[in-house]
């Protein structure tokens, strides 16, 4: 039988409320709680995996020389310093603040080139229909069982022939073209309810039109996750800056920071400042945007 709540004094009458209707809070089990803390415990004994070689870097990264080889390394520095800061940023051999301004050109350049070329070549592959378009995109696929290293000598002498040795471009046009965006952005397109695209057609805009002013705003998350992903990659790319790169002016952070060691020597302070310096901006830059990582990955996956 069910109960019902008297109404309070002066109240207008209402229907009366079942008791049974109130929602009631479901308590957890002694094994829920239990596996809820064993849960707990393992994904921050994972977060500190993780963290760890970041803390241990920012921490040598103010010790002394003598301090940073010490043997056993220490978490907690002997004494406190910004020596290493001092030292690499202000020597003109250790040009830091231009190779981080080249790094920062380079990789907002790149990739916004990766988001126009992977955008515009997977839309045709997501939506419009002409004959050999499962080749096509098969091939585009098929790109990504290459290794990367494979491709150096090629695009080195390409980039000899156009006579862009030792200039930025070198490290922002040969990698703007990539099957992992064509394929992260034509899955995105996919998701997208084809009636909004009909809808914008029969108010008389053409493809193009559709395509920018429909497709591409609700594209955002994608967008923006492929955007850090490119920028993340082009960022922390060693191998192909040293190889084109030679002026101290003209180089990278990862390029640049290489020529703190050397055969004999290795000064893992000056190597951890730069560290510091090269990843804090990224890191900020994935923490502002993980909202945008975590949709535009989760909703690509939705058709194949």
């Amino acid at each position: 039988m069910t109960t019902v709540r008297p109404a309070p004094a002066g109240a207008t009458a209402t229907s009366p409320t079942p008791v049974d209707a109130v929602p009631k809070r479901r308590s957890l089990s002694p094994g829920q709680r239990v596996r809820g803390i064993l849960r707990m415990i393992a994904l921050i004994a994972i977060a500190l995996v993780f963290i760890s070689p970041l803390v241990f870097m920012l921490v040598t990264s103010f010790k002394t020389r003598a301090d940073a080889t010490s043997v056993p390394p220490s978490w907690i520095p002997e004494e406190w310093t910004l020596q290493a800061y001092q030292t690499i940023l202000g020597s003109a051999s250790t040009p830091v603040f231009t190779w981080f301004l080249n790094s920062v050109t380079a990789a907002v350049a790149n990739s916004v080139l990766v988001v126009i070329t992977a955008s515009l070549a997977a839309y045709p592959l997501a939506r419009m229909q002409f004959r050999g378009k499962n080749l096509v995109f098969g091939a585009i696929i098929a790109t990504l069982l290459v290794p990367p290293v494979i491709l150096v000598i090629p695009n080195y002498l390409i980039v000899s022939e156009l006579g862009w040795l030792n200039s930025l471009i070198a490290v922002i046009v040969p990698t703007a073209a990539g099957a992992f965006g064509v394929f992260l952005m034509r899955q995105f397109f996919l998701s997208i309810p084809v009636e909004l695209e009909e809808a914008s057609r029969l108010d008389g805009a053409n493809r193009f039109r559709t395509f920018v002013s429909v497709v591409l705003p609700l594209a955002k998350p994608a967008l923006a996750t492929l955007g850090l992903l490119a920028l993340l990659t082009n960022w922390n790319d060693f191998l192909w800056p040293v190889y084109v790169l030679f002026s101290p002016d003209v180089q990278t952070l990862p390029a640049g920071l290489s020529t703190l060691q050397s055969a004999n020597a290795v000064r893992y302070d000056l190597l951890m400042a730069g560290a510091v310096i090269a990843s804090a901006p990224v890191i900020l830059l994935f923490i502002a945007l993980q909202r945008f990582i975590v949709e535009g990955v989760s909703q690509s996956g939705i058709k194949g």
